[in-house]
Order: structure tokens, then C-alpha cells, then sequence
């Protein structure tokens, strides 16, 4: 049994997970000791100006810190930090790096978006039988970036990094309260191209089954499933229609925000990206039903996604 900590810094969030890994009895399992999230939106304005903010920064460093503390006081043996998208896009990330190196007392790693979505797949694919006799489509839907990755039950078939996510469309794109649909669809025109860019890599029309993964996506399930509290048991593994998901979707994109903020599962980080996130995930959807010839239809949701597949890689 080895105790590990995996930090996963992304465009909107940064979330820690201290586990126990047990990898007896020729399997591995992960057991929870502390799983925390919280919104720092390190990627603000990275999109228009290729900088980190001093104030985001500021929100990560201050987070890194209590993550700190944490894997202290549980004896965390290992740590693994991984940034991605917004990261991978700044000019002054070396500011970030070493912030959080001397935080942390770990080298961070900005990984590459081949690499995030490996470690996606490996998440999810830990947790969802799903897997079994199906070739799966894992779509980590992030702030910065969505990774479209390909894969059975033997591991990862293809894969692709694609820079769309909720919180860069929303800053270039979905302005308004709620946005107009003259910005709904120059959004949609990034997605399509973005997706366009995926399946030249990614054989998308092979997949049998669609697995989204990050909070964007469970929000949107939570949404459908209309929670009457955020529940990641009722979210994990839930299997939707298509349409019912594409209706929660496109709902969430169409509220103003005073309406998403009084939504009971939604986290307050979340209110002002979320609808962006739907704009992506149905229109993915959308997508995949059409290349699969109307094979996919239904959507599932897992909570388990590459923060667990860190946690996994740290051995």
C-alpha cells in the first residue's frame, strides 16, 4: 500500500486527490483519502493575452499552499502536480512553475495535450465496466482544452488535445447575458473546427460508446437529472440519452446567470463558464451521432478522470 498525492491544475480548477494505492493480488486499486477541488481560474484572460494574471496566479498559489498542508498532515509518501492547457499557453509560465516548486517542494509538470489525455483515459477507464467489449470515446471537456481519446479495454487507440474549452470560449466568444445567437454560433464554428481537427487523428466514427469526464460535463448530467444537490454517486456512471444531455445542454447555455446561480448543484466557479461547456458537449454529441450513423445514443458520465489517472501514474 502506498499513499500518493496527485494535484491536477487546470484552465478553470485546480483539484487534489490523496489516495492509498494497493497494487496486490496482481490488480491496482485506489482507495480515497481526501479528493478537494477548488475554482481558481488560473487560465483568466490567457486566451486574449498569453500571460498568467498575477491575480490568478495569486488564487493558485493560495490553494497550492492548503494542498500543501494537506498532503503533509496525511503522510502523503509520493506527489505528482500536473498542469495543463492554460499553462501550456502562457509565456510567463515559468513564474508558475516556480511558484509551485517552491510551494510544494515538487517540480511541476506542464504536461502536453497527448499526454492529458492519456492520463483521462486511464481515470476513467479505471472505474466504468463500460469498457468491456467496447471501443470508447473519453471526452475530457476542460477550461482550456477538450482531449478526444480513443480506447479499449488494452489501453489508448488515439488520441488528440483540441484547444476548446468553457472558459476560453466564453471569454472569446459568449459575452453576454445570456449570449446572443450571433455569439452562440461563431462559439459552434470553433467547435466544429476543433472537432474537424480531432477526427483527423482520432477515428471517431469507430466508437460504440461516449464517456464524458470533468465538471463541466457532470454539471450538464447533474442538470439533466435535476439533483436536488450536487451527488457525484448519482452523476458517476449515470447513462443518458443523447437528447435528454443536448437538452440539459443547450438549457444551461440558454439561462442568464442569476438563473444558473440558483441551480442547486452548481458550483459557484462554475456559473459563469457552464453554459460554454454545454455549447461543447452538445454539440460533440451532435457530432458523434452523426459520424457513428446514429450507433451513439446515449452519453455517459464519469467523475473519475485524470486526476485519478495522476494518482494511478505515480506508482
Amino acid at each position: 500500500m502506498t499513499r500518493v498525492a496527485a494535484i491536477d491544475c487546470g484552465t478553470n480548477s485546480i483539484r487534489l486527490l490523496i489516495a492509498d494505492i494497493d497494487r496486490s493480488n496482481g490488480s491496482t486499486a485506489l482507495t480515497d483519502v481526501v479528493r478537494e477541488m477548488r475554482v481558481v481560474r488560473l487560465g483568466q484572460g490567457v486566451d486574449a493575452t498569453g500571460e498568467l494574471a498575477p491575480e490568478a496566479l495569486e488564487r493558485t498559489f493560495a490553494a497550492t499552499a492548503d494542498y500543501a498542508r494537506l498532503i503533509r498532515e496525511h503522510g502523503a509518501e509520493r506527489t505528482r502536480f500536473v498542469a495543463t492547457s492554460a499553462s501550456r499557453d502562457a509565456r510567463n509560465r515559468d513564474v508558475f512553475v516556480d511558484g509551485i516548486r517552491d510551494l510544494l517542494g515538487v517540480e511541476p509538470e506542464v504536461i502536453s495535450g497527448d499526454e492529458e489525455a492519456a492520463l483521462s483515459f486511464a481515470g476513467a477507464s479505471s472505474v466504468l465496466p463500460i469498457l468491456d467489449g467496447h471501443e470508447v470515446l473519453v471526452v475530457d471537456l476542460g477550461g482550456g482544452s477538450t482531449e478526444f481519446v480513443l480506447g479499449t479495454a488494452s489501453g489508448v487507440t488515439a488520441a488528440k488535445s483540441v484547444d476548446i474549452g468553457c472558459v476560453r470560449l466564453t471569454e472569446r466568444h459568449l459575452r453576454d447575458d445570456p449570449p446572443t445567437a450571433e455569439q452562440v454560433a461563431a462559439a459552434e464554428a470553433d467547435v466544429d473546427a476543433a472537432i474537424a481537427r480531432a477526427g483527423r487523428d482520432v477515428p471517431l466514427e469507430r466508437a460504440t460508446a461516449v464517456v464524458g469526464v470533468a465538471g463541466s460535463v457532470t454539471t450538464i448530467t447533474a442538470h439533466a437529472l435535476r439533483l436536488p444537490e450536487y451527488s457525484p454517486d448519482a452523476i458517476h456512471g449515470a447513462q443518458l440519452p443523447i437528447e435528454d444531455v443536448k437538452a440539459a445542454a443547450g438549457d444551461l447555455l440558454a439561462m442568464t446567470r442569476a438563473g444558473r446561480a440558483a441551480l442547486p448543484y452548481m458550483h459557484p466557479g462554475r456559473v459563469d463558464v457552464i453554459g460554454a461547456g454545454g455549447l461543447v458537449w452538445r454539440r460533440i454529441l451532435e457530432r458523434m451521432g452523426t459520424l457513428t450513423g446514429g450507433r451513439i445514443t446515449a452519453a455517459t458520465a464519469s467523475e473519475h478522470d485524470i486526476l485519478d489517472g495522476i494518482a494511478l501514474s505515480i506508482g
